[in-house]
């Protein structure tokens, strides 16, 4: 069903993961091996077609128009059809698999208020959490750096209790009568609740910067995340995830892939330019 093309420039688990997926298949994801956006549809459906973001291939840019990673071509059409953006890519695979594999990365339907929770933490996530990370990568002097600093912690501080208040809500109060059920509320929600080995919806959407702060953050901005046994057991439960460390190569890569932000360099990506602009991420 997958198909993998790829340079040589992922490496790793990541590189691993895309030689043992070769040959012509149904659905072929265009991306970039550094790039989170790409990582969030990859742990979805680890399917990578590498890209070199500043060497856009002209299939690339028919499939997306503005040349961003990731694309998804659809190879039992004829033509082919494409979609990208992560987040549309993302509910294109939930749905596929409904009518499929059945797995799920959302709550299963019999509860749409536990499905609603996460897509609320993921879309926290996508507007606050994402961006103060490219803040605060890219500010360049102490003071801009220790605020924006504070703001990324902040915004995290607030994703993790969005995870809280799912798991109060939805598995607290007697809601819960059975421990099937109550496992399949957990999916999707992101908790850290420790009997949780799934990734869920809101994990997928938010785990890419995670995983960048630990390495990408300390190493230029000498971050760490606050202390904490429930955060801590979180971040390591969603990393160390075998689909996600399959998507993952070695360190650095990141340290080499983000100097450009950690500078602030001039024509970075778009999302660096967004930033700098003081507008919404493209």
């Amino acid at each position: 069903m997958t198909q993998y093309r790829i340079t040589p420039k992922a490496t790793g688990e990541a590189l691993k993961t895309v030689e043992a997926h070769q040959g012509d298949e149904e659905i072929t994801l265009y991306g970039s091996c550094f790039c989170p956006f790409v990582q969030r549809v990859w742990v979805t459906l680890e399917v990578l077609v590498e890209v070199d973001p500043y060497k856009k291939p002209k299939e690339l840019l028919e499939l997306s128009p503005k040349g961003l990673v990731p694309a998804l071509r659809l190879n039992n059409y004829d033509p082919p059809r494409a979609l990208n953006e992560s987040t549309v890519i993302m509910d294109f695979l939930e749905d596929l698999a409904t009518t499929t594999t059945k797995h799920t990365l959302l709550p299963l339907p019999f509860n749409p208020y536990s499905r609603a929770l996460a897509r609320l933490a993921a879309d926290q996530a996508n507007r606050s959490f994402v961006p103060a990370f490219y803040r605060y990568l890219q500010a360049q002097d102490i003071e801009a750096q220790i605020k924006a600093g504070k703001e990324f912690q902040d915004s995290l501080d607030v994703f993790i209790a969005m995870l809280g208040r799912a798991e109060n809500e939805v598995l607290g109060h007697g809601a819960i009568t059975g421990e099937g059920e109550a496992a399949m509320l957990r999916k999707g929600l992101g908790l850290w609740v420790e009997k949780n080995t799934e990734l869920g919806w809101a994990d997928v959407m938010a785990a890419p910067w995670i995983f960048r702060a630990e390495i990408v953050l300390k190493h230029y901005r000498g971050y760490e995340f606050a202390p904490g046994e429930r955060v801590k057991k979180y971040v390591e439960r969603v990393v160390q995830h075998p689909a996600f460390k399959a998507t993952c190569s070695d360190t650095q890569l990141y340290y080499d892939s983000y100097e450009r932000y950690a500078f602030n360099r001039p024509n970075t990506s778009q999302v660096a330019t967004a930033i700098n602009q003081g507008r919404a991420l493209p």
